[in-house]
């Protein structure tokens, strides 16, 4: 009579992970069978007419690399999909009962319970040599080491319960690094340099960098020419340690943009939705924290310059629109004064000098300006001198109000474009500023 090891179980359980071969050169090849792929194709490298034998030569199987199989749990990259391969067979001549098969992913800071056979409503029966599995499959959303705990409860035929449990370890890795820089225009665009390094052993493909603007904002991207085709290489490719810079314009909108005070609450601009695939098609995606713009200063006023011709014809009045807005928080009375110096050397001709009424902190003014423009070339008109009469000794002096191009009188030209420009007047933080944002999983 054959003994039975008490601690044997009726079933045996199964585990593997389900993931994308890799590459490797071949270097020495161990291995005890003469027909084994392998080891015939190392033989036929080593013939002097490797490149012209019976089948097997180098030329033939690009032999340079060869696909490997997952030989363990090994490592993955943050924002790529687990899957793993669990099956439970029943080894023993006789039936098990009240089988159930249970899976957790356990890292550093939780345990997430990963849903199996969700059509089974109760305990399975086992036959004689059968089998249940299934796939499960998780995208994994934090560093660090993860454990795959997985755990079969059944039945004996004596009716005893019976458990059986395995660990898997395997490590999860930082796929890339994002690092981002704003830059504050005079206007109320605001420019983001998002770059993306790889930080990976292997090239990956970058299938999709966006960025998701928030309700308050919109986005503009700046990575394609004017024919609509991207700047970067069509697979944009990415070495190992590599990276490569996306460009957007951000703009707050319209009712954001002319109430200043709500201007300075909305920093959140949006997050970089990131998707890459490795060499071998396994894909990734993550994205980033909230990412925040510069904090927007204006200590006193703003002046903006509506409605302006980038190009007028010499003779011909150039008319502007100004909206100039309190951003302090004491009311402005403003006197305005534009002078044109009277020399021969004068490139325009008019002259300003007018009060606005009293603005209260946030409150805004629009008013016309014009110049007549005497000499060909680009004219700069300067100075604007704002004098608020409530504080005599407070007076701003714009030394550049806006620039047009002045042609002949015969010139034609397609219809013009038109600019809105913006002005402040107080020393601002630096426009530059990079930082590394956290990534995460969407």
């Amino acid at each position: 009579m054959e003994m039975v090891d008490p601690d044997a179980h009726l079933v045996a359980l199964k585990v593997m992970r389900l993931m994308r071969p890799t590459l490797v050169g071949l270097g020495p090849v161990v291995t005890c069978e003469p027909t084994d792929l392998v080891q015939r194709l190392g033989h036929a490298q080593e013939r002097p007419d490797a490149n012209v034998g019976d089948g097997m030569a180098g030329e033939t199987l690009a032999a340079g690399q060869v696909l490997l199989l997952p030989q363990s749990f090994g490592s993955i990259y943050l924002g790529e999909t687990f899957a793993s391969y669990i099956c439970v067979h029943n080894t023993t001549a006789n039936p098990v009962e009240c089988v159930t098969v249970k899976a957790d992913l356990q890292s550093n800071t939780s345990r997430i319970n990963l849903s199996m056979h969700e059509q089974a409503k109760s305990p399975v029966v086992l036959a004689p040599g059968g089998t249940i599995d299934d796939v499960i499959r998780y995208e994994v959303k934090e560093i660090g080491t993860h454990i795959l705990v997985c755990e079969v409860n059944y039945s004996t035929p004596a009716g005893y319960a019976q458990s059986l449990r395995k660990f898997f370890k395997f490590q999860v890795l930082k796929p890339l690094d994002v690092k981002t820089k704003f830059y504050n225009a005079e206007i109320d665009e605001i420019y983001l340099e998002a770059q993306i390094q790889n930080v990976t052993t292997s090239p990956f493909c970058l299938e999709k960098v966006e960025l998701d603007g928030s309700e308050d904002y919109s986005v503009t991207p700046l990575n394609t020419l004017p024919n609509g085709e991207s700047v970067f290489t069509v697979k944009h490719m990415l070495q190992p340690n590599n990276s490569c810079q996306f460009l957007y314009c951000i703009k707050p909108k319209a009712d954001i943009a002319k109430d200043i005070d709500t201007l300075r609450q909305f920093n959140n601009v949006g997050k970089l939705d990131i998707v890459w695939r490795s060499n071998l098609g396994e894909k990734g995606r993550l994205q980033t924290s909230q990412l925040q713009r510069l904090p927007f200063e204006c200590k006193t006023l703003r002046l903006e310059i509506l409605d302006a011709k980038n190009t007028v014809k010499i003779g011909t009045i150039f008319t502007f629109n100004c909206r100039v807005t309190n951003t302090s928080e004491q009311p402005m009375k403003l006197n305005v004064r534009l002078e044109a110096k009277f020399s021969p050397d004068s490139q325009y001709t008019g002259c300003a000098d007018f009060m606005l009424k009293q603005l209260q902190s946030g409150e805004s003014a629009e008013f016309p300006l014009s110049i007549c423009p005497s000499k060909l070339g680009l004219v700069k008109v300067a100075p604007l001198i704002l004098t608020n009469t409530l504080q005599s000794d407070q007076q701003f002096t714009i030394d550049n109000v806006v620039d047009v191009f002045v042609v002949n009188s015969d010139y034609n030209n397609d219809p013009t474009t038109h600019q809105n420009k913006l002005i402040r007047y107080e020393s601002a933080t630096s426009c530059l500023n990079q930082k590394q944002v956290q990534l995460q999983v969407v």
